[in-house]
């Protein structure tokens, strides 16, 4: 099939490649033109774990290209996948369709023959419909279905969720356009079940997951406070609960809250439209506000393990919101920075792959190092803030003659405390 990917992001960049390696015909359709100058020219503009080595494949395969013209991209599509931004609005806090709404109208001239309009925005339930009315106005001789194709690609794990999905959920009513999604889906046909549901239906699930997987987060972390007062770990806890397959052991990791571009922006979006439809929400609101006082709460433990100390450095491993990827919105650890920097302390940080995107963020108000020794150069403190795997195979040596204070506040438990203690390390997790 012939796909025109509009948006070549955390969600559309990949699901573009992974199409292109399924043997479709793929073209990403990007206004900004810097970042389709340097994918034309080999540079990847995102990390995805194994995401460059498919891009460069499919590239030289002759199956992946990129452009700035809607024309190009869409006239000669079967499939157009709409995989722009959804921010929040500044304001009201709902999903900001304005982004998906400008693609939509400038699309919508260009469709030639029958074309499937799959909007993998996470979008307004609702939004579909609009859509559907918008391209009719704009072209009334268009031969099209919308159709509500959610994404469930794992910032950090997206080439491999894209080739091992757990779920297609589908929102549509139309053979035809069903018969569509199964064609581009069909070298995955045996992997995954392919959900079809009505095209509302479908946008509702993208909400309903990612916000029951935060309420999954905020409850862990509630209970790890409850295992600190009462001499209980959260680790062994997590463990007995996860074996219930009824609870499963996912999203029951304790640490310094949920980020991402996801969580904390279809939390809000869905309690708006809950609001908007006079439906009481209390289990998210509650989420919402646990999550923003989890990060002061982390941030608090650092400065404690300070106190006393005429501006002392402070070492952070970790500024991406999770491990596997370069993202950096909404990032807990960025969060938590932000809360140290309102008192006079060093920052000397290190990530092994957000750096840039954390600068764009944090600016020069944080030194940052080129390794993770580097960054605790004299400091009174360690702070690990994002689990990548790297520093669980530490030096623990080294790093015992490095620091100027033995001290270290682990929001993610990744070292072994005994360990630790037994090196003679101040050692605080949470839960633990």
């Amino acid at each position: 099939m012939k796909a025109a990917i509009i948006g070549t992001g955390y969600v559309g960049l990949p699901t573009g490649v992974g199409l292109a390696a399924l043997g479709h015909t793929v073209i990403c359709i990007d206004r900004e033109k810097s970042k389709i100058d340097a994918l034309k020219a080999g540079h990847i503009t995102l990390y995805e774990d194994r995401l460059e080595e498919l891009f460069h494949e499919n590239v030289k395969a002759g199956r992946l290209s990129f452009t700035t013209s809607m024309q190009e991209g869409v006239s000669q599509a079967d499939i157009v996948i709409i995989g722009v931004g959804t921010p929040p609005h500044p304001v009201k806090k709902e999903a900001d369709m304005k982004y998906v709404y400008a693609a939509v109208t400038e699309l919508a001239e260009h469709l030639q023959g029958y074309t499937v309009v799959a909007i993998k925005s996470t979008v307004t339930v609702g939004t579909g419909d609009d859509v559907e009315i918008l391209i009719k106005k704009k072209n009334p001789a268009a031969h099209f279905d919308v159709v509500s194709l959610p994404e469930f690609l794992r910032e950090g794990y997206a080439v491999h969720d894209f080739f091992n999905p757990d779920r297609v959920v589908v929102g549509t009513n139309s053979e035809k356009a069903k018969a569509s999604i199964q064609e581009l889906y069909k070298p995955l046909a045996e992997k995954t079940t392919m959900l079809f549901v009505g095209r509302r239906s479908a946008e509702t699930i993208k909400y309903a997951s990612n916000s029951f997987l935060a309420i999954k987060i905020h409850y862990i972390n509630e209970m790890a406070n409850f295992c600190e007062k009462t001499g209980a770990d959260i680790e062994e806890v997590a463990k007995g609960m996860g074996l219930d397959n009824r609870i499963g052991p996912k999203f029951l990791h304790a640490g310094p809250g949920y980020g991402g571009s996801c969580f904390p922006k279809d939390t809000l979006a869905m309690l708006y439209m809950a609001r908007q439809n006079d439906v009481e929400m209390a289990l998210i609101h509650t989420s919402i506000e646990g999550n923003r006082r989890r990060k002061i709460q982390m941030a608090e433990r650092i400065l404690n393990a300070v106190k006393g100390i005429e501006k002392p450095k402070i070492a952070v491993w970790g500024l991406a919101f999770k491990n596997g990827t370069d993202d950096c919105r909404e990032s807990p650890a960025v969060d938590i920075i932000g809360e140290l920097l309102d008192y006079p302390v060093e920052i000397a940080a290190y990530d092994p792959k957000a750096k840039e995107s954390a600068f764009n963020l944090l600016g020069h108000k944080v030194q940052y190092a080129d390794s993770m020794y580097e960054a605790v150069q004299d400091a009174d403190v360690l702070a690990i803030l994002t689990e990548w795997e790297e520093f669980k195979q530490i030096d623990v040596e080294k790093l015992s003659s490095l620091m100027r204070k033995k001290k270290i506040v682990d929001c993610r438990n990744l070292l072994d405390k005994k360990t630790m203690l037994d090196h003679g390390f101040s050692y605080q997790g949470v839960g633990r």
